[in-house]
């Protein structure tokens, strides 16, 4: 990897070296672009496993491209398979079931420690040859020059300029890059608080993910390694500051009434805080010599574990755009971009948003409505195919690079 200072004249900057802002690196870098990297925090460094680590889901599409990148091989021993999703409501008769066997495919998703993907994005990074990557750096100023912008940048004690054709916003949800580029954002409050935590189920989860519905909010149980399991748990914010303060004893019984016996009983809840839900959507996607991509795109709720899958789609969509154009920044080329990323975008945010609003709806009238629906997904097979391969991160056109023969 190249050290020293910025990329070549015409090259594209990535503001944020996040997850998704190093797999755009690692793609362009595969490309032959010259690019430079930002990253705000060091480098990252290999780091224990333990009981309480936060994890991924990634869907199949998610896992193609991390293979293509080379990132997989440095992860793959630490995943685990989710070869059936089980999705319910409670009290409702209708659910909905995926097997990744009647699709023909080995897995639909894994999961996957986030810090083993950043370890392994890490490794794949140091094996660059034409990216000049800064981390840690911080983003001052940008300002528009001929033929693109320039960066003031933060490296240390020293402050350096850089001229880039391209600048892409991957810096998250409060982006620094989307609000130069005057970009405005829709958000949305769900009045909901998010916790997050590792649990052990008195029965192995087997290779079995759960999503389940409520008045209070959705609940999802993901498949880990070693017998365990995540637990995502959904509460309204009122009650945020009192599960918060509940005992290990106290939040499993709560963890266990919202979702069920179907793993037998919940015990060893990990370390969990509450999270805020709000959905952050960028009124558009491109400006000037400019692109977002990942959170500062779109910040979507957790619901279906959708914020890096989405996200690295727009990075290999932009990446297999950007190969081999001659101008990285043409209005043409992001114009491209953001149709061809308007399907899968747009797609995405409807359905994780409308899920919330109408699947955790306290209506009683609406019941049967969504069992017979859950009913539907369940039996009809062109619908049936039509969730499993959205499921799987299919829709619209996605990038080459997570694409696959499939049935």
């Amino acid at each position: 990897m190249n050290p020293i200072d910025p990329a070549a004249p015409g090259g594209v900057l990535i503001v944020g070296g996040g997850l998704v802002g190093a797999s755009l690196a690692i793609a362009l870098d595969a490309a032959g672009v010259p690019a430079t990297l930002l990253d705000a925090a060091p480098p990252r460094r290999a780091a224990a496993a333990s009981y309480d680590e936060r994890n991924l889901a990634l869907a199949r599409a998610t896992v193609n491209g991390l293979r293509a990148l080379g990132v997989w091989p440095h992860a793959a021993a630490r995943a685990t398979p989710i070869t059936r999703i089980h999705v319910s409501r409670a009290g409702e008769f209708g659910s909905a079931r995926l097997d990744a066997a009647r699709h023909h495919v080995d897995a639909l998703g894994w999961t996957l420690p986030a810090r083993e993907l950043g370890e392994a994005l890490e490794r794949r990074l140091e094996a660059c040859t034409g990216l000049t990557r800064l981390a840690p750096a911080q983003l001052q100023a940008l300002d528009r020059v001929e033929g693109g912008w320039r960066a003031t940048i933060r490296v240390g004690d020293a402050t350096r300029t850089l001229d880039a054709a391209l600048v892409v916003g991957a810096d998250g949800t409060e982006s620094f890059v989307r609000e130069r580029l005057g970009i405005a954002v829709e958000r949305h409050d769900y009045d909901q608080s998010l916790f997050v935590c590792t649990i052990t189920p008195e029965r192995d989860p087997a290779g079995r993910a759960f999503e389940r519905f409520s008045d209070e909010g959705p609940i999802a149980v993901l498949p880990l390694a070693e017998r365990r399991a995540g637990l995502v748990l959904t509460v309204p914010s009122a009650q945020a500051e009192t599960v918060a303060a509940m005992d290990d004893a106290a939040y499993a019984a709560l963890a266990q009434r919202r979702f069920g016996g179907k793993l037998g009983r919940l015990s060893r809840p990990g370390r969990r805080q509450p999270w805020a839900i709000r959905r952050v959507a960028a009124t558009r996607l491109v400006g000037p010599r400019a692109v977002l991509v990942g959170n500062a795109a779109q910040t979507v709720h957790p619901i279906g574990a959708q914020g890096f899958n989405l996200g690295l789609r727009d990075a290999l969509t932009l990446a297999e755009l950007v190969a081999g154009a001659p101008d990285p920044g043409a209005p043409t080329l992001l114009d491209t971009y953001a149709a061809r990323r308007a399907p899968d975008r747009e797609g995405t945010m409807t359905m994780s948003h409308g899920l919330v609003q109408l699947a955790c709806l306290p209506q009683p009238l609406l019941a049967p409505f969504r069992s017979l629906a859950l009913l539907a997904y369940d039996r009809v097979p062109p619908l049936q195919k039509m969730l499993a391969r959205r499921g799987m991160g299919f829709r619209g056109e996605p990038p080459r690079a997570v694409l696959e023969p499939l049935p």
